[in-house]
């Protein structure tokens, strides 16, 4: 019994030097060693719970930030579609001449009576005088150099839509440039003569000269036609429905 008393008693020294060799700082080795047997009752998951614990702020502050900035590209997003849905959409939008050549009211201060239409080439501008000292303002295209003209007319024509029958020496003047044009074009949106046509006579006899639409509305306020004084299509349905027949026409 003793010699089994003083076993117990050595065993347990052993066992008690083996844990201060875990626990002393100073052995690495059995250290490292006892790590792997003491680690999985207690020591490796303390330690996992503290580096858990220590890395938990970081990931929740790269969490937060990562959330702020899905936000904020949401809601710049958002803003974005929110910008481009009020904005007009320009691509369907007819062309608009400038301010100056646009329909309007203008005072008029000249003699012409009533329902006469003055045509100023000089500032690409057709009055239609109204009563009471006003005129209604629109812009026009003239025509280019060589082919301006000035004088007076009646008109005796009116068409809606109306067909085109170039001239014979337009014709030849525009197969020199290398262009063929037709004998004669149906009335329609490809018409250079455009959705109306007011005729321009003197003494009874056509010149030839026409106020009409045009498929080119960009030509407004320029100096590019053969003589005939060009208008928005909107702009000479409107003229046309205010004018009657035999209006003077009055070009400057």
């Amino acid at each position: 019994m003793v010699a089994f008393g003083s076993m117990k008693r050595a065993l347990a020294a052993i066992v008690a030097v083996g844990a201060i060799g875990v626990m002393s700082p100073g052995n690495a080795q059995a250290n490292q060693e006892n790590w792997f047997i003491f680690g999985k009752n207690g020591l490796f998951n303390g330690q996992q719970q503290a580096t858990q614990q220590a890395t938990q702020p970081a990931r929740a502050q790269r969490n937060v930030r990562q959330s702020r900035s899905f936000t904020s590209r949401g809601l710049t997003q958002q803003a974005s579609i929110a910008r481009q849905s009020s904005r007009p959409a320009v691509a369907n939008q007819p062309y608009q001449p400038p301010e100056k050549f646009r329909r309007q009211l203008v005072d008029y201060y000249g003699s012409q009576p009533a329902g006469t239409i003055i045509i100023n080439t000089n500032e690409r501008l057709l009055y239609h005088v109204q009563p009471g000292g006003k005129a209604m303002r629109y812009g026009v295209g003239v025509g280019r150099a060589g082919f301006e003209w000035k004088g007076s007319a009646n008109i005796r024509r009116k068409a809606e839509w109306p067909s085109w029958r170039p001239p014979q020496a337009m014709i030849e003047r525009e197969r020199l440039k290398g262009r063929e044009l037709p004998a004669y074009m149906a009335g329609g949106p490809e018409n250079p003569l455009g959705a109306r046509a007011l005729y321009l006579y003197q003494g009874g006899r056509d010149t030839l000269y026409r106020i009409h639409g045009t498929n080119n509305p960009r030509s407004i306020g320029l100096a590019m036609s053969s003589g005939c004084i060009r208008m928005l299509n909107d702009d000479v349905k409107h003229l046309y429905s205010n004018v009657k027949m035999g209006s003077k026409v009055v070009v400057l």
